[in-house]
């Protein structure tokens, strides 16, 4: 390639994946003069915060989500590519797809995500589904439903207080939320039409192996927290690590629990497409990264989000938190609209706006720059900033309307099961329909 050629070409920069991090760096390279790709292996973005949401029937996946080509459209020089990456070549500056193509990049920005971690026990994750897609959302969704309607027809009591008893593995906010929104569910299963189905019925576990819920938040919010979900009904067992997960049990530290309905928010790790570069890694995949988030190794390769091993202020690690991924997205997409002006010097400095959980129906928790709220208002906050930051006016409004119309009917309105044989229950769901009847009788 001539000189001259070489000047005049657009640099190409390819991003790997369109969630929080990724879209954040491609909306900073709007008025750039860059080509821009974006791989992802799914088409769409999603608002994770709130797919536990689609999981207890309150909201339709299609509320927090929105397809990855209509959110850059407006960008002439971008383009998308549905795909899943195979492996990354940094010394040649390609990345390899799975259909067996190749894409060479100027500059590459990994924004990867995570996925859960089952600590050495991948096996578990069959009996125990976590939540990082859609599917996942709405495969607890069917579990959990379809355990009530067969808990609605069952007259044993032991069958059924196996079908209403619910296990969250993990206190992080994930799983707070998650216990929250299902004892609102489960525990008024006569607001849903279960006639049989009563509140003390319901038996719902939430497992951490630490010493309190919430690590993150101030030791007071976790204390209120767990508090507010004893209250709803939830049993919060504190120090109690599993030991094991099988079909439809969960082998704690002392004793078991017998259930289908378990979920996994214990953790997360890393992308294994990181171990492509081969550099360095923390304990959990995450690549540590110069203070501009590019890799020592190189310069032309930027990790951010939940893939990235980034210090704040405190030097302690940064969270996999989506504030996270969308600042430094915002940070490496500008440095990267300049150009060959690059500050060699640039330096990424999360601005912590605060944390907030939310555990139910006008209850959450915040602290945000110190000040620590509980309650109506933490949970006003908590639903305020999340409409706000969900992509779109449509979602906006729907996620809005949806809220509003629980809040004063108490009412679910996205309880379907559409798909009958992917049930992990392996009670009266794995009979026939006519062998039901036959129990019945």
């Amino acid at each position: 390639m001539k000189k001259d050629e070489m000047n005049t070409r657009r640099k190409h920069i390819v991003i790997i994946g369109g969630g929080f991090g990724g879209i954040a760096t491609a909306k900073a390279l709007e008025n750039a003069n860059v080509d821009i790709t974006i791989i992802d292996r799914l088409n769409h973005h999603l608002f994770q915060p709130l797919l536990y949401q689609v999981a207890t029937a309150e909201l339709s996946p299609g509320d927090i989500a929105a397809p990855i080509r209509a959110i850059i459209n407006k960008n002439p020089k971008a383009k998308v590519i549905l795909a899943e990456v195979k492996k990354i070549d940094p010394k040649n500056k390609s990345v390899h797809l799975q259909n067996g193509t190749s894409i060479t990049f100027d500059q590459l920005v990994m924004a990867t995500g995570a996925q859960y971690n089952y600590f050495g026990h991948e096996e578990w994750a069959e009996y125990a589904p976590g939540m990082k897609s859609v599917s996942d959302a709405l495969k607890v969704r069917e579990q959990l439903l379809m355990s009530m309607e067969e808990a609605e027809q069952l007259q044993d009591h032991n069958k059924r207080k196996s079908l209403l008893t619910y296990v969250i593995i993990g206190g992080g906010p994930t799983g707070v939320e998650m216990a929250g929104a299902i004892a609102e569910t489960a525990g008024n299963g006569s607001k849903h039409g279960y006639k049989t189905i009563k509140p003390e019925d319901a038996k719902i576990y939430l497992i951490e192996a630490g010493p309190r819920i919430l690590n993150a938040f101030p030791e007071s919010l976790g204390e209120k927290a767990r508090k507010t979900l004893k209250k709803m009904g939830v049993k919060v067992l504190l120090n109690t690590p599993v030991t094991n997960i099988e079909k439809n049990k969960v082998h704690l530290k002392v004793g078991s629990i017998e259930t289908p309905n378990i979920i996994w928010a214990a953790g997360i790790k890393a992308s294994s497409l990181l171990d492509s570069l081969k550099v360095k890694q923390d304990r959990t995949g995450r690549v540590f990264v110069s203070p501009d988030l590019s890799i020592p190794e190189y310069p032309d390769i930027f990790i951010i989000g939940d893939s990235a091993h980034s210090k704040g202020k405190d030097g302690k690690p940064l969270p996999a938190l989506a504030p996270v991924a969308t600042q430094q997205g915002k940070f490496v997409g500008n440095l990267l609209a300049q150009g060959g002006k690059r500050q060699k010097t640039a330096k990424f400095n999360y601005i912590d706006k605060g944390t907030m959980a939310t555990i139910g129906r006008a209850k959450a928790v915040a602290d945000i720059k110190g000040l620590k709220f509980s309650g109506f208002f933490a949970w006003f906050l908590w639903s305020f900033i999340h409409v706000l930051s969900l992509i779109g006016f449509r979602n906006r409004t729907r996620v809005f309307v949806e809220w509003i119309w629980n809040y004063f009917t108490y009412k679910r309105g996205v309880r379907l099961i559409t798909d009958r044989s992917k049930c992990n229950s392996c009670t009266t769901y794995e009979k026939p329909h006519n062998e039901l009847l036959k129990m019945q009788v």
